[in-house]
This record gives C-alpha cells, sequence and structure tokens, in this order.
C-alpha cells in the first residue's frame, strides 16, 4: 500500500540564521551555473591544455549538460527524501571537489567521468534554490528570493565571461575549474548553520518513481547529446545521432505519460492546466533563448570580425550582469504591490529587448566594443523587467508543498531550453552564413568582368576574405531579427494566456 505524501512543512521562523541559510543555497545555484559557462567558454584552453583535439573535447560540453540536466529532474525529490539540508551540502561538497580533480584528471577518460559526476551534483543545486524561495521565505519577502533566483538567468551567464577571461588570459587556466572550491566551502558551511534539518523519509524510496527517474532522465540525455553533437555528426546522417534522438523522442512522451498517473511523481503534469504556471515554464523557456542577445551574439561579431578575445569583450558582460543586483530586487520591490500588474512591466521589458534587437539589426563590419553599449544598456534594464514577474506569476499558483514539483519542472526545462536555443543560434548563424557568403559570391562572379581592373591592385584573397566577412555580418544581423520574432511569441503568450497575478498575500486567518 502506497503511504500517503508528505503533509505541509512545518514553520520555520525567519530569522537571521535562516537568512544564511538562504544565502548558502543562493551562493552554490549561482556557482553552479557560473562554472557551466565559464568551462565552456574556456573550454579551447582546457582542450589545449590537456591536448585533446576539437572533436574529442565536444563530449566534455556534452556529457556535462546531459548530466545537469538530468540531475534537474530528480533533485527535488532526492531533496525531500533525504531531508534538504543534508543534500543541499553533499551535492555542494560533491560539485566542489570533482571540480577541484578536473584539472588533476591523467586522460581524456578520467575527465569524462569526473564531469559527468560534477554535472550530476551541480544541477542538483538550481532547484534547491527555487525550492527554500518557495518553503521558507514569508509572504512579504517571497518576491525577493524569486528575484534571487532570477539572478541564475540573468547575472550568472553574464558574468561568466568576465572570469573566463580572466582566469585564462591573465591567470591559470586551472582556475576555471578551481574558482568553486572556495564558493562552495562558503556556501556549505552557510547552509550547514542556516537550514533547519528535516527528517529523512527513506520510506519514499518504496514508492519512488523508478520508471519516471529512467525515461525522463535517459530521455532528457539522450536529447542534449543528440542535439549538442549533431552538427559536428552531420545529424541524421549519423546512426548515433538517429538513435540518440530517436530514444529521446520515445522516452519523453512516454515518460509524461507515466507522471500523469504515478502517484508520487517527479513532474506534477497536472501543473500545467494552471495557466499561469504554464505561461511562467513557456516564457521562462524562450527568455533563455532570447537572452543570448545580451552577450552571446554581440561577444561571437566581436571575436569573428574584429578579432577581440574574451578580456577585450568583458565590459559588455559586466554591463549586464553587475547591475542585475541592484535591478532584480528593486523590479520585486515594485511588483510587490496590488495596484502593479506585474503584466505590463514584462511587456516594458520585452519593448526594451526588442529595441536593442532592432539596434542589432543595423549591425556592419564597422561596429566595435562601444556601439553595443545602448544595446546592452536596454538589455541591462529589460532582463529583469521580465524574468522577476515571470517568476512571480508562474509560482503565484503554487503551495509550499508543491514547491518540489514546480522547481523540478521549471529547472528541468530551462536547462534544456538553453541547451536547445544555443544550438539553434550556432545551426542558424551557420546557415544564414553559407546562404549571404553564396549569394555574395555568386553577385561577385556575374559583375567579375565589369570589375575586374579592381583586382590589379587588390588580390583575389583579400576579396574572399571580405566576402566572407560580410557574410558574417549578415547573418548576425539576421539572428538579432530572428530573436525579435521570439519576443512577439513572448508578448503573443502575455497577451492570451496569463490571468491578472497579485503579489503573495498575507495567510487567511482560520
Amino acid at each position: 500500500m502506497l503511504s500517503p505524501p508528505p503533509g505541509p512543512p512545518v514553520a520555520v521562523p525567519f530569522d537571521r540564521r535562516l537568512i544564511i541559510g538562504l544565502i548558502g543555497v543562493l551562493i552554490a545555484a549561482l556557482t553552479s551555473g557560473i562554472n557551466d559557462r565559464v568551462t565552456e567558454l574556456a573550454l579551447a584552453d582546457v582542450l589545449g591544455a590537456f591536448g585533446i583535439g576539437h572533436d574529442e573535447g565536444t563530449w566534455i560540453s556534452a556529457l556535462y549538460a546531459a548530466a545537469e540536466v538530468s540531475a534537474m529532474l530528480i533533485a527535488p525529490w532526492l531533496a525531500v527524501t533525504f531531508s534538504l539540508r543534508r543534500f543541499a551540502m553533499a551535492m555542494t561538497l560533491a560539485f566542489g571537489f570533482f571540480g577541484v580533480l578536473c584539472p588533476l584528471a591523467p586522460n581524456l577518460e578520467a575527465l569524462l567521468l569526473l564531469r559527468v559526476l560534477q554535472g550530476l551534483a551541480g544541477g542538483a543545486l538550481p532547484p534547491l534554490l527555487m525550492t527554500v524561495a518557495l518553503r521558507f521565505l514569508p509572504w512579504h519577502y517571497k518576491l525577493y528570493g524569486l528575484s534571487a533566483y532570477a539572478l541564475t538567468a540573468t547575472f550568472g551567464p553574464n558574468i561568466s565571461l568576465p572570469l573566463a577571461a580572466t582566469w585564462t588570459e591573465n591567470l591559470d587556466w586551472r582556475l576555471v575549474f578551481w574558482q568553486i572550491a572556495p564558493c562552495c566551502l562558503l556556501a556549505t558551511a552557510f547552509i550547514a548553520y542556516g537550514i533547519p534539518q528535516d527528517p529523512l523519509r527513506l520510506e519514499r524510496f518504496k514508492q519512488a518513481d523508478w520508471r519516471g527517474a529512467l525515461l525522463g532522465c535517459g530521455g532528457l540525455a539522450m536529447l542534449v547529446i543528440g542535439l549538442l553533437q549533431g552538427e559536428r555528426l552531420d545529424w541524421f546522417a549519423s546512426p548515433l545521432i538517429c538513435l540518440l534522438l530517436g530514444g529521446a523522442a520515445i522516452c519523453l512522451p512516454l515518460f509524461l505519460l507515466n507522471e500523469w498517473f504515478h502517484p508520487l511523481p517527479l513532474f506534477k503534469v497536472q501543473l500545467l492546466e494552471r495557466r499561469n504556471f504554464a505561461y511562467g515554464i513557456a516564457t521562462l523557456a524562450l527568455f533563455v533563448m532570447v537572452s543570448m542577445t545580451g552577450v552571446a551574439l554581440p561577444a561571437n561579431y566581436l571575436a569573428h570580425i574584429q578579432g577581440y578575445r574574451a578580456e577585450q569583450t568583458m565590459p559588455l558582460a559586466l554591463l549586464i550582469a553587475l547591475p542585475q543586483l541592484l535591478l532584480a530586487p528593486l523590479v520585486a520591490t515594485v511588483i510587490n504591490r496590488n495596484w502593479v500588474d506585474s503584466r505590463y512591466v514584462i511587456a516594458c521589458g520585452l519593448l526594451l529587448m526588442t529595441l536593442a534587437c532592432l539596434g542589432g539589426t543595423q549591425l556592419t563590419s564597422a561596429w566595435v566594443r562601444e556601439d553595443f553599449y545602448p544595446l546592452q544598456l536596454l538589455q541591462t534594464l529589460g532582463q529583469p523587467m521580465i524574468v522577476v514577474p515571470l517568476l512571480m506569476i508562474a509560482t503565484g499558483v503554487i503551495q509550499p508543498i508543491e514547491g518540489p514539483f514546480a522547481s523540478a519542472m521549471v529547472n528541468s526545462l530551462r536547462g534544456l531550453s538553453s541547451v536547445i536555443g544555443a544550438v539553434l543560434l550556432e545551426n542558424f548563424i551557420t546557415a544564414r552564413q553559407h546562404l549571404h557568403s553564396n549569394t555574395l559570391v555568386d553577385q561577385w562572379a556575374s559583375s567579375q568582368q565589369a570589375l575586374a581592373p579592381l583586382f590589379d591592385e587588390q588580390p583575389l584573397a583579400s576579396m574572399a576574405a571580405r566576402l566572407r566577412e560580410q557574410a558574417f555580418v549578415l547573418s548576425f544581423s539576421d539572428a538579432f531579427l530572428a530573436m525579435i520574432g521570439l519576443i512577439a511569441l513572448l508578448a503573443v503568450l502575455l497577451l492570451t494566456l496569463p490571468t491578472r497575478p497579485f503579489p503573495p498575500q498575507a495567510p487567511k486567518m482560520p
């Protein structure tokens, strides 16, 4: 006979000790997100230090991402089973420990194993931040906890470029991995001191959703690896990619079907029947893709066209990242009022990001770092105006006891959308670059006879380089235009899906 699900958690006094514990979880979650992005940005230096080729090195990122997204699916369930405090401490220490060992790996196989283990530990940390915010924060502070979670989508990804540039350009490449050790130790100490100790609930293993865990984690892992390795292996021309994507196409629908009927699921799919939660899930997934226009696109343009190193691109990332520490709680303060409709705040954020992308479509080969500053300012203001309100809208219909279910769904889909967005953007730019290159070459060839006198002084190789440069510029401009299409989709969702949200209210007295 199945045991009933756990009842409402016991109320915990919100005092300085609990605040310190919550800060520890925040540090752990931010460290996980930053490590993921920093190691990706510094991958070329890591491969050079190990003497690993590019093709083999792509598995370092792919396996880490697959382990990370899979762990996000099951982390909230494990946290309830082993207690939030024990699980958070164990995963934080494991995350730091495996990170310290990575630069010491004797070969590629050992490095891949360490990255998988680190990905499992690191992926378990972001879901815990949302879980503790929904469980422990009083109603009048809940939005500030959600604004702290929003930093994992705004501050973390954007501060990664400056950190990667600092370690690889000025110091030691091993700090790419070792940078997390002090933060993990500090976070563990804070969590041990401040997070209350729940009892073990090992009896949950008797009714554990083993089939759902196998289908969900396996399906997500296959999908992530298939997407990240697809371009290199020529997609469906590769039997491995066909196997991975075909397996994901079978496992993930079966996982959702299983979750609908299981008495103690990992995903509570029924939450999607609540319009505001469904809106929050869809919007956060699309926002993760749109936010790549903030740093990823400008940084790639400056590297390809102007030959910038990461250190020279660093101010663009800092311009977005550092203000988020103030803007996220400021937005929370604004929408934490009944007379403020957070849907209008999101609309203003979408407008600012649309203006930024419109500015990006005017890109030319003459642009340098300073030309992006006005666009970065619009991104700086727009990103928290979208993320913080949508988190309020999504979690406003979630009860504290449902926090682990919501956290698993939000973080797993967010992690997956990050992978999908990166793959789509890379393939879009590549396809558009090939299209523009072919078009420019055809136009040049058709007018070659009329322009023949010019080539006496300008070598053919120089003309080819200029054509390639212009093709890249046009492809980046097209990418900004494509992001406007995603923003338009976000606007349609905003107009049709969410109902009027209100900030958290004081509980009604019986």
